[in-house]
């Protein structure tokens, strides 16, 4: 059991705090609508000090209870989204209207943080007569279409808790295979960090004592050698204009993808060896759940279809959907369009049109979606296991490199100094 600071409305509508046992919080927001209060918050107590029983809870005052947030203006991190929507649907199935569970979001914790922020702006909105769909797309940093669109359908459905449940398990899968990914590429990344940072390091410090040596015997140098202490000397001369280059060499690129080289680039690493498999397994497994989320909850197709593209991440796949958008305002079937692009598998294309032929297409872009996370996780494998022989070749040529350079310098003084 777990104790909770809770603060509540009574019988009255007079503001009540103190403290309960719970299981979880959600036990503790069935035990408060027992008693006949109104929950406005409730947070796990982590010795804190418990507020007297009337007193005004940390961050409202009297005649300040509604007032937005005086942080600054901030958004929610994809992470955060998850939890916003887990605990409001916690909160409105436990009981509580919109506007007081949105209170209470905004009451929990720094006061300045993204959640308070944003839930105070939505939790006013709709105390101004706002629909919560409108409310949350005047976030769009924080709530990209799809959860709006999601929103608005479940306020025509009334199936409010139903939509933030979806959206949470949207969320999660969406931040499961992003962390995976990641953690595919975490490992070679700091394997060829920490093999860069050794070369210069090597380059730097080790190589030019050898050079010194070497320049006091007089002696005719072999290739590799001269090449290596001619990098090495470049380096040290030069290293601050080459570290400056390539930030702005990276800088250049990343506004270049971001603008008008995105479409080259997204379709480059739709064909990147080893890298195409993990991009093209993600982005088909995303697309599938959020088509399924979308139709699931009775937004049209073409609704659906715009979001996708907006939501997909890869200028391609975007432009293809974006032509498929068109052809089914014609009467086509969105299977047609997508088939004949090139750019999805057979596989996609030809469940997603048994699924139309069967009248259940949400059905067929989840068998969809699971089929190509399931892929996305054996790509993962077999990037890393071809990966880091690749990486430990690299740095042995490397090091390789260096080592030849040195020691075949060393065998040609010798080999002088012996004649």
């Amino acid at each position: 059991m777990a104790n909770f600071v809770y603060t509540a409305l009574n019988g009255q509508k007079a503001r009540v705090s103190g403290t309960l046992e719970a299981p979880d919080r959600r036990g503790a927001l069935v035990a408060l609508k027992a008693q006949g209060l109104t929950p406005l918050s409730v947070s796990e107590q982590k010795g804190a000090v418990v507020k007297a029983e009337g007193q005004p809870v940390a961050g409202s005052s009297g005649g300040s209870f509604w007032k937005l947030s005086s942080g600054p203006a901030k958004r929610m991190k994809p992470g955060e989204v998850l939890l916003f929507s887990s605990e409001l649907a916690d909160l409105i199935e436990a009981g509580m209207t919109l506007g007081a569970a949105l209170n209470s979001l905004a009451n929990q914790g720094d006061p300045n943080s993204g959640m308070c922020v944003i839930s105070s702006d939505l939790r006013d909105r709709i105390m101004r007569g706002e629909a919560f769909s409108d409310a949350v797309d005047a976030h769009p940093k924080t709530f990209p279409p799809i959860y709006g669109n999601m929103i608005r359908a479940g306020e025509a459905s009334g199936a409010m808790v139903e939509v933030l449940h979806r959206l949470t398990e949207h969320y999660e899968r969406t931040q499961s295979m992003k962390s995976k990914i990641i953690s595919a590429l975490t490992y070679p990344c700091i394997v060829l960090a920490i093999g860069v940072l050794a070369v210069i390091f090597a380059m730097v410090k080790i190589v030019p004592q050898f050079t010194e040596l070497f320049k006091s015997m007089g002696q005719e140098l072999p290739t590799p050698t001269k090449i290596l202490m001619g990098m090495s000397e470049g380096l040290i001369k030069y290293g601050l204009f080459y570290a400056i280059g390539i930030v702005l060499t990276l800088i250049l690129f990343r506004k270049w993808i971001k603008g008008p080289g995105r479409m080259k680039w997204d379709a480059f690493k739709l064909k990147m060896p080893l890298v195409k498999g993990l991009i093209a397994s993600g982005a088909y497994a995303s697309l599938a759940y959020t088509m399924q989320t979308l139709l699931s909850n009775g937004v049209n197709v073409l609704n659906a279809l715009r979001i996708s593209e907006e939501t997909c991440g890869n200028a391609v796949i975007g432009a293809e959907l974006h032509k498929a958008r068109e052809r089914v305002t014609d009467g086509t079937t969105i299977s047609g369009p997508l088939a004949q692009s090139g750019i999805f598998p057979r596989m996609m294309t030809d469940m997603m049109a048994l699924g139309e032929q069967t009248g259940n297409l949400p059905s067929a872009l989840g068998h969809i979606g699971k089929r190509y996370e399931a892929e996305l996780n054996r790509n993962i494998k077999v990037f890393t296991t071809a990966l880091e022989p690749l990486l430990i070749l690299f740095v042995a040529v490397v090091v390789g490199f260096v080592a030849i350079a040195i020691l075949s310098a060393v065998f040609s003084a010798t080999s002088a100094m012996s004649h």
